[in-house]
């Protein structure tokens, strides 16, 4: 009979390009994935993998198994999480991927909710950027993502994937407090386009926002510092070095000598949504993560329909 686990191992691979991506993904070592693949090899008789390079891609025969194994590994998942919604037991690991603020702001607190309110039920948190948290949910090697997308920038959802959004998170120009910008109430991009900015690194969704902020009038932003964390931002504008678009969302406090001034024109917003696949809707152990994470991101995001 072929095993299930293994079948996972080759999806990973074929979704993830190599042995070693998939091992990373699944949480196991690079000789277990390969294990499980020649295990599969020997129970169906044909070969799987073949070597490409410094990777390996999957045989015609090993494409044909991935894609009947992505249907029979949903149907498994669908049937687990119902016989475990019917048992009323609340017991598992949920793994989540979750952006960086998030965690500092939402899940940590999430955390020992579940402890109190479901402590069979482990949350095992990973940073991962949304678009790569909604691509690892998709591939079945999380559970559940914590995700934001940056209005009216789109963030594609797969159809076999569920959404809630939980609420709004607002960002504001961070400038030293001697910035001749630092003692207005609001200001709009046209008041910082000669800025130098500090910017997350090209390529993730709070910086392509930046981008269309000045898109939208005819420019570019000139970016003289990049930092993977806001936390790094915010010591650059306490030194005077750049001025930071930062999201109030795991913000937490600012020092001395920072001075956060709304940005009104454009607003900048960004939707903070779960994502899960609809086979794991009925699962009490993703439900429960779920009520915890919404109920603490509730205590700092904004209504879905406030101002």
């Amino acid at each position: 009979m072929i095993d299930p686990v293994a079948l996972r191992s080759l999806v990973a691979v074929e979704a993830h390009g190599s042995v070693g991506a998939a091992a990373a993904a699944l949480d196991y070592t690079p000789s277990a994935v390969s294990q499980q693949i020649k295990r599969l090899e020997t129970q169906t008789g044909v070969q799987l993998l073949e070597r490409q390079g410094r990777g390996v891609l999957l045989t015609e025969a090993g494409r044909t198994l991935s894609e009947a194994a992505r249907s029979l590994l949903a149907d498994m998942e669908r049937l687990e999480s119902r016989l475990h919604g019917d048992s009323g037991e609340t017991v598992g690991t949920v793994r989540l991927a979750t952006f960086a603020t998030a965690y500092r702001g939402v899940v940590v607190g999430a955390i020992g909710r579940l402890r109190s309110t479901a402590p069979d039920v482990v949350l095992r948190p990973d940073e991962i950027d949304p678009w790569d948290a909604v691509d690892a949910v998709a591939a079945g090697t999380h559970d559940l993502a914590l995700v934001h997308n940056w209005e009216p920038l789109p963030l594609a959802i797969p159809d076999h994937l569920e959404v809630r959004d939980l609420g709004r998170d607002r960002a504001d120009v961070l400038v030293h407090e001697s910035h001749p910008l630092a003692a207005r109430r609001s200001i709009g991009v046209r008041d910082v386009l000669d800025e130098h900015w500090a910017s997350v690194a090209p390529g993730s969704i709070c910086h392509q926002w930046l981008q269309k902020m000045y898109a939208d009038v005819g420019r570019s932003p000139r970016i003289a510092h990049v930092a993977l964390e806001f936390a790094t931002h915010v010591t650059l504008v306490a030194a005077g070095e750049a001025i930071a678009l930062v999201p109030r969302l795991g913000r937490g406090p600012l020092p001395a000598g920072v001075v956060a001034v709304p940005i009104v024109d454009p607003i900048s917003e960004r939707t903070v949504s779960l994502v899960w696949r609809s086979t794991m809707t009925a699962s009490p152990a993703l439900a429960v993560a779920v009520d915890c994470l919404a109920a603490e991101a509730s205590r700092d995001l904004r209504p879905l329909s406030g101002d």
